[in-house]
């Protein structure tokens, strides 16, 4: 039989089959609806006095939550499957003692969900919907638009749904009338994806005006649905390090909630962790935080170090509220990285720079130029600003004109500061994303609760190293590996680490016999202190993936930081000060924000003063050895106390002789020998004159013009060797360290 009589055969069949589900009914019930109808004594109205109550079925929960009250001499009629038969005698009693009966077994209502609350639940999640979003809007416009459709038009509808959507049948659908159509497409789509594809359906039959028409019916929703496809495209995948084809990770296999906590007050100005106690949130109750007068709160801000997460949790919430996970009461989630906003304003702007806050969402996210809804004070979204210190100019919150209208044109920084004030877009909830030190600007007065992203705990770091390989011995063989060093456990912590571990050990594990020793710690924080520097290049200098260069500035910049860290490190000190870093000769803005390797805290005396520390203290002494190896490799000295120097005058000219790696080592030991707070010094330097490290990780990006290694390596090893056989025994264990991390070979 060919398809046009195959069509024609279901065209002009007959007969309805069953409901789908609930919301339709059967001929039968229908027909014994109508009985009721000419049977019953009711022709207004007024209340009948019954209420229902159907303990087994699932909208009982959603009934009873919305019956605040209850007639007072309401009678109660069960609904449920149970038997019924009574006696006269005892009907007559319970008839007596109804009125006590209600007032003692009726169910009574939860309390109303507030918008502040804190809730656990998926049901508190949930929320409640705007009425133009929920499904019965949707239900009605479909049904008043496609029933006026013709026989003919109703079947083209049908064999163009049947081709798009494979879990329809042809022959089904066209055995089914109007409502159960349209009630099936809610129920195997959903009411979104439902209305686009009979949008979609209609303008493919040539009937624009019905289209049209849904559309306009149904915009919110649609606009809606599209900004959730839109974030979906967006996060769904999550790429770590360098973005390269086939190696993307989904979202949602990878993803560790880190830990997550409640700074006291509305102020920001503690260091990460304090305060936070042992109380720690859930991304998707971020916005169900309240503030300290129990109002909802409006302005969140959520902080970290670089390389935690921050970006990640973003995408998270995003995702959830995308696939109706969680907060499903918030009508639009509308991400505005301060990163794009940077790139609009740098690349994009018109000529006369400015845009008002309708065309930036618009020029994001089509479909917002005239959704006026946004100004509307009772409709609940979320501005997404993520990424707040990639936007580098400074904002004016003192002298920056207000501005309420959201239609007027006007600067970048003059639209930032409105929004997070309050005054454009007021009944937007706004969550700010960033690093410690830019949030740091925002005026206490405009935030209303701060978070901190603290990391991953010990369980969360195996969670995620075992959830990125499919191979289950392997991610046991890197689990365990990295547990053998407890300078990896502890900066494990980052996500961002957490990952360069698993990297770098599966590649690792590749090699026989890996795995015996423990592992180095050099190659991580080289790669730490790289990686960083190359992401401060793409991000606030502007350099593409395929053209990063270090520039002067760029060493120079992490030499004195070195040079920080040795001073900090000999003073035996963790902390730094604004002080500090311009005795150093180092910009403020490009240690606390840009570089990615120190972090900003806030004193808790009453001065306030900014301190500042590196991401851990063992990397305050990596960043000590890279200056050693640096002022060694350039001026043939070693800048330790007690290490004993080269005049420079006494030296050759690089390129007639190299540096020896022999010489560095001796003053090296000569210096920690008798100061064990260098211990962690040495040890790294030893791992940066591996022949690795040097050679390929760190010498060719230090110095600009090319210099060679450090000369007789096997010389040092020998002299290494011979200090850990003549040491004593306190000082013997570090030293095979420091042997281990020279002659360890792990890449």
């Amino acid at each position: 039989m060919d398809s046009d009589s195959e069509v024609e055969r279901i065209l002009h069949g007959t007969g309805r089959p069953p409901s789908s589900y609930g919301s339709m009914r059967s001929d039968e019930e229908e027909e014994e609806e109508e009985d009721f109808e000419r049977d019953s004594p009711i022709t207004s109205n007024e209340p009948t006095g019954l209420q229902l109550i159907r303990h087994h079925y699932p909208e009982t929960v959603l009934t009873q939550g919305t019956q605040q009250t209850k007639q007072q001499d309401a009678c109660i009629i069960y609904t449920r499957n149970e038997e019924v038969v009574e006696d006269e005698n005892r009907e007559e009693e319970e008839e007596e003692e109804g009125e006590e009966y209600d007032r003692i077994n009726s169910p009574v209502p939860p309390p109303p969900v507030e918008d502040g609350d804190q809730m656990d639940s998926e049901e508190a999640q949930s929320g409640i919907l705007h009425s133009e979003l929920g499904m019965p809007h949707v239900f009605k416009n479909l049904m008043g638009v496609l029933s006026g459709l013709s026989e003919e038009d109703m079947g083209n509808l049908k064999i163009r749904l049947s081709r798009e959507e494979k879990l329809f049948k042809l022959e089904e659908l066209f055995q089914w009338d109007l409502l159960n159509l349209v009630d099936k497409m809610i129920e195997v789509l959903g009411h979104e994806c439902a209305l686009k594809q009979s949008i979609m359906g209609l303008d493919s039959i040539k009937k624009i005006t019905e289209a049209r028409d849904l559309e306009n019916k149904c915009k919110r929703v649609l606009l809606r649905f599209q900004l959730k496809q839109h974030i979906l495209r967006r996060f769904r995948v999550i790429y770590e390090g360098v973005p390269r084809p086939g190696k993307q990770q989904l979202l949602d296999t990878v993803y560790v909630q880190p830990q997550i906590s409640r700074r006291p007050g509305n102020g920001i100005h503690l260091a990460p962790g304090d305060g936070g106690g042992s109380i720690f949130l859930d991304v998707k109750d971020l916005l169900r935080l309240t503030k300290a007068s129990g109002e909802p709160v409006r302005t969140l801000v959520t902080t970290g170090v670089a390389g935690i997460g921050m970006s990640v949790v973003a995408a998270r919430f995003s995702m959830d509220w995308a696939e109706d996970a969680a907060n499903k009461d918030i009508q639009f989630v509308i991400p505005l990285s301060l990163e794009s906003l940077w790139s609009l304003q740098k690349f994009q702007l018109p000529p006369t720079k400015m845009m008002s806050i309708m065309e930036v969402i618009e020029h994001y996210y089509q479909g917002f130029s005239d959704a006026g809804y946004l100004e509307d004070l009772n409709c609940r979204f979320l501005i997404l600003m993520d990424s707040f210190d990639y936007y580098l100019d400074t904002l004016d919150w003192k002298n920056t004109p207000v501005l309420s209208d959201s239609h007027t044109p006007a600067h970048l920084d003059v639209l930032i500061v409105n929004l997070i004030r309050g005054k454009l877009l007021p009944s937007a909830r706004i969550w700010i994303l960033g690093r410690q030190a830019a949030v740091s600007t925002i005026p206490p007065e405009l935030i209303d609760v701060v978070t901190d992203i603290h990391g991953f705990s010990d369980e969360m770091k195996d969670d995620y190293l075992s959830k990125r390989f499919q191979d289950k011995e392997l991610s046991d063989s890197i689990v365990s590996h990295y547990k053998r060093s407890p300078a990896l456990i502890a900066l494990c912590q980052q996500p961002f680490v957490c990952w360069l571990a698993a990297t770098a050990f599966e590649r690792c594990f590749r090699y026989q016999g890996y795995g015996i020793q423990p592992p180095r710690l050099t190659p991580f924080y080289i790669h730490v202190m790289v990686i960083q520097t190359n992401r401060k290049l793409q991000r606030y200098r502007g350099q593409s993936e395929n053209h990063l260069k270090w520039s002067q500035d760029d060493i120079h910049t992490l030499l004195n930081l070195g040079k920080l860290a040795l001073a900090m490190v000999e003073k035996q000190v963790w902390v730094f000060s604004q002080q500090d870093i311009k005795e150093h000769k180092l910009d403020m803005k490009e240690i606390t924000v840009f570089s990615g390797l120190c972090i900003e805290h806030h004193s808790l005396d009453t001065t306030k003063r900014k301190q500042f520390s590196f991401l851990h203290r063992t990397f305050q002494e990596f960043m000590a050895a890279v200056y050693v190896f640096a002022v060694f490799h350039l001026e043939g000295r070693v800048p330790l106390p007690e290490a004993g120097s080269w005049p420079r005058a006494k030296l050759p000219r690089i390129a007639e002789s190299p540096r020896s790696a022999a010489d560095l080592l001796r003053g090296a030991v000569r210096a920690t020998m008798g100061s064990p707070h260098l211990d962690m010094v040495l040890r790294f330097l030893c791992g940066i004159m591996s022949r690795g490290s040097h050679n390929h990780m760190l010498r060719v990006r230090l110095f600009q013009a090319p210099q060679p290694a450090l000369s007789k390596p096997e010389k040092a090893q020998q002299l290494l060797e011979r200090e850990v056989e003549s040491a004593p025994a306190d000082r013997r264990a570090n030293l095979q360290e420091c042997l281990r991390e020279m002659v360890q070979e792990d890449e």
